[in-house]
């Protein structure tokens, strides 16, 4: 028997049992769609947040406290500090403090939300840009002034007034004990996109302010404890870096409390986390792909038991062990192939809705469909050896006698 005969045998046996064989074939269209689904959901997230440090530039570092360092109220940084690392450093073009504080409440009306507050000046739209869709950002007046002017987002503007255009009214925000009337002066697009309107009312208000409003609002919990910097260019890094080291040590009379990063180093690091993560998952749905495996051999040791006198009558008009180790081995194949393709297809169907879902572009390549689509039929030809060689074995006179 040659190999078309043999397929076309394969085909025959799958088509006469169709809903035996698609249950057969289910446990490889899942195992083959997930993985699918979770590489290229990953690598289209690693695409979307080189992206936004790409938006941010490659010139931009980032000055921190040394978390691992004993820190006093005296170290953290202060005005100042941005001031001086603007005017004194020749590289550096802007400077812009953050502070950040967490667990506020926001109130418009009868109706509260939870928000997070970042307190910055004018340079950090330059430095980190905001996206404005309406009004403007905090200006170098606002922060001078210390007036009560904040930045929202779009969801949350739309979720409190029900529209997002929001600029020029008045909200309340602080803690609960002590709130202060704020005017909206800009509506900035959300970075968290589909994914962070998902969250709805759960998701909390990101407010900008001007620096000085923010220490005004809260005086005792009030530190900065970062400082984002553009430099003119890459080659600057190490020379601004240097220099910002030694200009906050001196004014601070501390040394080695303080870390001044390129953030395309935290982009290594966020890209090598995610592929790790991405690797652990894919390899858990790849767990499906062995029990699809288990049951083609399952079903094929089913078949060689249902078909032992074919085998018989096969082996007996001149079979070789090689005819039938083959003809069972391509049918365990096409079953492995079958389930392979279905399950690429919905592969790619579901990373695009869930990409779509989360506001990201799924990074579906040719090599991970050309690797689940060579893995299936791996999982075809290893899980069907067994069966395969086990009718191969088949003693023809036993065979015959088979009922």
């Amino acid at each position: 028997m040659n190999i078309l005969e043999s397929f076309k045998v394969a085909i025959a046996s799958i088509l006469s049992n169709k809903m035996r064989s698609f249950l057969t074939m289910l446990g490889i269209i899942i195992g083959i769609s997930s993985v699918i689904t979770i590489v290229s959901i990953g690598k289209g997230g690693q695409s979307a947040i080189t992206g936004e440090f790409n938006k941010i530039g490659v010139n931009v570092l980032e000055a921190t406290i040394d978390t691992s360092a004993q820190i006093n109220q005296n170290d953290y940084f202060t005005m100042n500090d941005v001031k001086n690392i603007k005017s004194r450093i020749p590289e550096v073009l802007n400077a812009a403090p953050i502070f950040q504080k967490g667990g506020v409440t926001v109130k418009v009306g009868n109706e509260t939300k939870r928000a997070v507050v970042i307190g910055t000046n004018n340079d950090y739209n330059s430095i980190l840009s905001v996206n404005m869709l309406y009004g403007r950002f905090i200006s170098e007046k606002d922060v001078l002034s210390g007036r009560n002017v904040v930045i929202i987002d779009d969801i949350s503007s739309k979720s409190l007034f029900g529209y997002v255009d929001s600029t020029g009214k008045t909200i309340k925000i602080g803690e609960r004990s002590m709130m202060v009337s704020a005017t909206i002066v800009g509506v900035y697009k959300s970075q968290g996109g589909a994914f962070a309107s998902s969250f709805g009312d759960r998701m909390p208000v990101i407010l900008y302010t001007p620096i000085t409003f923010a220490e005004k609002m809260f005086q005792d919990d009030f530190r900065i404890n970062q400082i984002e910097i553009l430099v003119d260019n890459a080659k600057s890094f190490e020379s601004a870096s240097n220099s910002i080291n030694r200009i906050l040590s001196s004014a601070h009379h501390n040394k080695d409390k303080y870390k001044v990063d390129n953030l395309m180093k935290q982009l290594d690091e966020v890209n090598r986390i995610l592929n790790i993560f991405t690797m652990i998952i894919g390899a858990i749905a790849g767990i499906s792909l062995v029990v699809g495996g288990i049951g083609v051999m399952n079903i094929m040791l089913v078949s060689v038991t249902e078909r032992t006198r074919e085998i018989g009558i096969r082996k007996a008009i001149g079979a070789t062990r090689r005819d039938i180790l083959v003809q069972f081995l391509i049918e365990s194949v096409i079953i492995s192939l079958i389930g392979g393709a279905i399950g690429m297809a919905l592969g790619i169907l579901f990373a695009t809705i869930i990409g779509s879902f989360l506001g990201i572009a799924p990074g579906i390549s040719f090599l991970t469909v050309l690797i689940a689509f060579l893995f299936s039929s791996a999982v075809g030809i290893f899980f069907g050896i067994y069966p395969a060689n086990k009718a191969s074995k088949l003693d023809p006179i036993e065979a015959l006698r088979y009922e």
